[in-house]
């Protein structure tokens, strides 16, 4: 099984001056930490307007900035959000083949639409129109990076005329794709268009088994149409995270910030209500916390089911092999959240990577490859079954004048600001 760190980049209230540049430097900190550990992937968020909750409107920028302190680990942008109102298809796929360029190929592109009214209301996108803008917008960010020119394309949430996308990405045809999944039907789609399930729903490790089964039997089966022009079949499940030799210290070191993530999530996206600048999403937490009773937060409670990720190394990896036993690929972290501190969660990497790791990196590679050998004739049958943008012929492909060319043609009377001058 492979291992990574997820981020938000969660900053509660009160801020401090100079308290998002901390988060930022720790967070580069702790991926560079990661890398030299043997972490496989750093998955790095895209939210807006979410004060608290998540502090990272350009995860682009950030994982730019990873590539240039890690060799080998992998960055996910877990997720970029694809629908053209946050940012426009051919913008998302310059973006994807940049970052994969500088980080020499190692860009996982996670794709998503949010589910929260103050990104979909800031960005005027109608609720019930973003799962027809994703599925457009995702297919055709695929088809710019892969094609040679792009031929163009008309559609009903998205059109461009044809061009050719430069630069072109490291990995071809193009980085592996990944959708994230809150829900069970999200993973059955993820499936169904070939993409990777980035399931983040806190479910019990022993519930996930049912969730890897049907993904990957709807992967094996005629229902697998891929979106992009590879089928990356992989499902990553989130985990809390803090690892201490003491189980106490481990619990105080990373219960409440994982509680917070849960609380923020909900009241953003479920039952609360957001005003722009001054709802105080921690201090609403800590009053909803002390409501509860102490044995509300025992350690019993702290290992069951998604806080499982919290305890000392024995812990983790019992909860990490009931994963691992069921069959997910991929169990990434949440260690970033809160006021975890950064010493407290460095002290956690280091840790599991020297006592609990191990042991799952160690078969890694045998079972990657008998995965791959199984599904390579149903990935094939997919992307038969795949109906593919047609190319232009080069006779087909239209030219574009030049803007000073094309205004002397309109107005043949008005010299060009870009004409030679007469020599007389």
């Amino acid at each position: 099984m492979k291992f990574g760190i997820f981020y938000e980049h969660q900053l509660p209230r009160p801020w401090q001056e100079g308290d998002e540049q901390r988060l930022f430097n720790e967070a580069l900190d702790q991926v560079q930490l990661a890398d030299e550990l043997g972490i496989d992937y750093a998955w790095e968020v895209e939210h807006h307007f979410l004060e608290e909750y998540s502090h990272s409107s350009a995860p682009e920028v950030f994982l730019a900035a990873c590539s240039q302190r890690t060799k080998n680990i992998r960055l996910g942008q877990g997720i970029r959000q694809v629908i053209p109102q946050y940012n426009h298809p051919a913008r998302t796929a310059e973006v994807i083949a940049t970052l994969d360029l500088v980080s020499n190929g190692r860009v996982d592109f996670g794709t998503g639409e949010s589910s929260a009214e103050l990104e979909l209301g800031g960005f005027g996108i109608k609720p019930e129109e973003k799962r027809a803008i994703y599925l457009e917008a995702t297919e055709q960010i695929a088809n710019i990076l892969a094609m040679d020119p792009y031929p163009g394309y008309q559609g009903k949430y998205f059109s461009m005329p044809c061009r050719n996308l430069v630069p072109k990405p490291v990995q071809k045809p193009h980085p592996p794709l990944w959708v994230a999944c809150s829900q069970r039907e999200t993973i059955r789609m993820a499936a169904r268009l070939g993409m990777g399930a980035l399931t983040f729903a806190f479910i019990d490790p022993l519930e996930a088994r049912d969730w890897v089964e049907e993904y990957y039997s709807i992967i094996k089966s005629d229902a697998c149409v891929p979106i992009g022009h590879a089928v990356n079949a992989n499902i990553c499940m989130v985990s809390s995270f803090s690892c201490h030799e003491d189980r106490e210290l481990a619990i105080r070191n990373g219960l409440e910030g994982f509680e917070f993530f849960g609380y923020a999530l909900g009241s953003l996206y479920g039952f609360g209500e957001h005003k722009p600048g001054r709802t105080n999403l921690w201090d609403n937490f800590q009053a909803a916390r002390h409501q509860f009773t102490p044995e509300d937060t025992n350690y019993n409670n702290a290992l069951s089911g998604s806080a499982g990720g919290i305890g000392t190394p024995e812990d983790l990896r019992g909860h990490l092999r009931k994963f691992a036993d069921v069959g997910v690929d991929q169990v990434t972290f949440i260690q970033q959240a809160g006021n975890n501190k950064h010493e407290d969660i460095c002290h956690s990497l280091e840790l599991f990577a020297a006592e609990v790791m191990p042991e799952f990196k160690a078969q890694e590679a045998e079972r990657e490859a008998a995965k791959q050998a199984e599904l390579a004739p149903y990935i094939e049958a997919a992307l038969a079954r795949k109906n593919y943008m047609a190319p232009l012929a080069d006779q087909d492909i239209p030219t574009f004048p030049a803007l000073g060319r094309k205004i002397t043609e309109e107005t043949p009377n008005e010299r060009s600001i870009y004409q030679e001058p007469s020599a007389s």
